[in-house]
């Protein structure tokens, strides 16, 4: 019998910013590829709940893990939680992710910092606090998640768009580091997806939908399921062979001129 190499049966993975949005539609896909999950959000309730759904929806073990992945102490408490819980860390998703909308001279030092905390600094330090658990196990697959702001600039969101910029030279970094310890780390840059998030963003920014959708060749907004592919190909064998790198999944988005 042929293997499948897209098969992530006994794997564990944790997905941070799990509870919603992008990270569910990651989430979801690694369950259902056969994975044992650990979902990591700020709200209590909201993390359960979502664990809890995706556990009977998929049939899988699913680890709901309160925590500020900000702070260094939580990311260790995480990697500890995981290992007590399932005995191995085979698979990280740093998805956690904030954005506060303002130009650059409108944006407080305390704005700026808590944005890049919360989407760069957490893939920093979570990463690192996984690291010892892959490398015991022989291997490990750590995926970053970007933006189109990882390409882009954003007049409107600089300090968001510079941590998403950062995240691609994290992986890169990373991804040399630790290829020597069959670790491979790549970078998912979403597009334009229909989330919570990106519903604020249309509400606070006149004509945002309209331009959107008129530079996606697919002719559509995503939904959060259309990132699982991706996300179980690099968490799986199948892209063994393949690190350092950052993937947009847009649509064509990146791609127009």
């Amino acid at each position: 019998m042929a293997v499948n190499p897209f098969d992530l049966t006994g794997k564990v993975a944790i997905v941070t910013g799990g509870n919603g949005g992008i990270g569910l539609g990651m989430a979801r896909g690694l369950a259902q590829a056969g994975a044992q999950l650990a979902l990591v959000g700020r709200n209590m309730e909201k993390t359960a709940a979502a664990a809890d759904s995706l556990s009977k929806e998929t049939g899988g073990q699913i680890l709901p893990v309160t925590a500020d992945v900000a702070q260094e102490a939580e990311c260790e408490r995480i990697a500890s939680e995981v290992l007590t819980k399932y005995g191995r860390i085979d698979i990280l998703f740093n998805n956690a992710g904030i954005n506060i909308r303002k130009p650059p001279h409108e944006l407080t030092l305390d704005e700026w910092r808590e944005v890049i905390d919360v989407n760069l600094t957490s893939a920093f330090l979570l990463s690192k606090a996984v690291y010892p658990a892959m490398k015991a196990a022989g291997g490990g697959k750590i995926v970053n998640i970007g933006s189109m702001t990882s390409i882009f600039g954003s007049g409107f969101a600089p300090a968001y768009a510079t941590s998403k910029g950062g995240i691609v030279q994290l992986t890169k970094s990373q991804a040399l580091a630790w290829a020597s310890e069959n670790i491979q780390c790549n970078a998912i840059l979403p597009g334009w997806f229909d989330t919570e998030l990106t519903k604020k963003a249309r509400v606070e920014i006149t004509g945002l939908h309209e331009r959107v959708l008129a530079r996606i060749p697919t002719g559509r907004w995503a939904s959060p399921d259309d990132m699982a592919g991706t996300a179980v190909w690099l968490a799986s064998p199948a892209s063994d062979y393949v690190t350092g790198i950052a993937i947009p999944v847009d649509g064509g988005y990146s791609a127009m001129l």
